[in-house]
């Protein structure tokens, strides 16, 4: 299995059918993560969201976290939670999850992200690489400062914004961890399922050999 893994963030808007396209790609192959990520829904319908989804997500071995609310995730039986830089310090977020895995959104920043791992967070993203839909971004990350973190800190690191198959090698070469994808699963012409294989194939293609 290659060292680069698939961490799959929600659409910004589910649609109905979202249970079932889910479970399709989830079970299409190896997916680390699954990030709730829905902005301005009150927090009952939230709650209901993360009932109906957290179970197929966990049932495959599939880390669900909750994007923005470390309190809710813990409330709801997330497995932790990621927060931006404007959400809640990660040192707060830390206390709050205890034990729950806790992700930092740290843009193009090594300085950033020292603080986030002196803080406690389990993981730090960087992004976004390739301009994206999904959110605009204060700044663009350089590959740079992925390869520098990759090769110099133990904390793994996740590659985010705009990423799919066709652009993701020179992200996996530098030896991220993680891909951070949304679009290019849940918009992928052929279906959900499809957008997951084909990132994998993209990352076993571009995974560098053993040194």
């Amino acid at each position: 299995m290659p060292d680069c893994r698939l961490y799959l963030i929600t659409p910004p808007i589910l649609p109905e059918n979202f249970e079932r396209l889910l479970a399709e790609a989830l079970d299409a192959g190896d997916v680390a993560a699954l990030q709730l990520r829905l902005k301005d829904v009150p927090e009952p319908e939230l709650l209901r969201v993360i009932e109906r989804l957290r179970p197929i997500a966990q049932s495959r071995g599939v880390a669900f976290l909750l994007n923005d609310n470390p309190a809710l995730a813990v409330k709801s039986g997330c497995d932790g939670a990621h927060v931006g830089q404007t959400d809640m310090p990660a040192k707060q977020a830390r206390k709050i999850l205890g034990d729950l895995t806790l992700g930092v959104t740290c843009h193009n920043s090594r300085h950033l992200a020292m603080e986030a791992g002196e803080a406690g967070a389990d993981y730090v993203a960087f992004g976004a690489f390739f301009p994206t839909t999904t959110k605009a971004p204060p700044e663009m990350a350089e590959i740079e400062t992925l390869k520098l973190w990759a090769e110099t800190m133990e904390i793994p690191c996740v590659a985010i914004g705009g990423i799919t198959a066709e652009n993701c090698a020179p992200l996996v070469a530098v030896r991220a961890e993680f891909l951070a994808v949304s679009g290019a699963v849940w918009n992928h012409k052929e279906g959900a399922a499809a957008g997951v294989k084909a990132m994998l194939r993209a990352i076993e293609a571009a995974t560098p050999p053993e040194a």
